[in-house]
């Protein structure tokens, strides 16, 4: 029975991985969203990824948070929007990882508006943000995937989790 329950767990197994493709590749486009977590909220996110060369992708980012802190007697409701250019490398090609996953790391550049709905005292921290990135992808069918990331920056730090879907 053990015999004949690994064979077909080895069969789907094969199956899935022929169905999944590679990553995003060069002329690819794909869809991300989802949530994070950091010290400032709960984010939600989407954006978007262009394959410009098999193993290079660039895309943009759209973020929301808002969360509430309280300062001495005050407690104050913040938000924060942001909207960033990505780049990324995917180590797929040089380090030969099987089609369905996409390993990557890079940049991004970005804009993020940080608001209160009253006088906080830290309200000046709109402004340019740089970070880095390190994260990956899943693609459990020729479309869809799950994707991790972790982020660090002058603007964005945490993780990030959610799905991603080719177009």
């Amino acid at each position: 029975m053990k015999k004949i329950a690994a064979t077909l767990f080895g069969v789907l197994l094969i199956s899935t991985m022929a169905l999944a493709q590679s990553p995003i590749g060069k002329g690819g486009k794909q869809i991300n969203f989802g949530i994070g977590l950091d010290g400032w909220g709960v984010p939600i996110y989407g954006g978007m990824d262009f394959g410009v060369h098999p193993d290079i992708s660039l895309g943009f980012e759209l973020s929301y948070r808002s969360y509430g802190r309280k300062y001495r007697t005050h407690k104050y409701n913040s938000s924060i929007f942001g909207v960033a250019a990505r780049g990324n490398y995917h180590f797929n090609t040089v380090l030969d990882i099987p089609q369905e996953w996409d390993l990557y790391a890079g940049l991004n550049l970005g804009y993020y508006h940080w608001s209160t709905d009253n006088d906080y005292p830290w309200d000046d921290d709109s402004g340019v943000g740089l970070g880095l990135q390190l994260g990956g992808r899943y693609y459990f069918s020729d479309k869809w995937g799950i994707n991790l990331e972790f982020a660090g920056g002058n603007a964005v730090s945490g993780a990030k989790f959610g799905l991603s879907v080719k177009i």
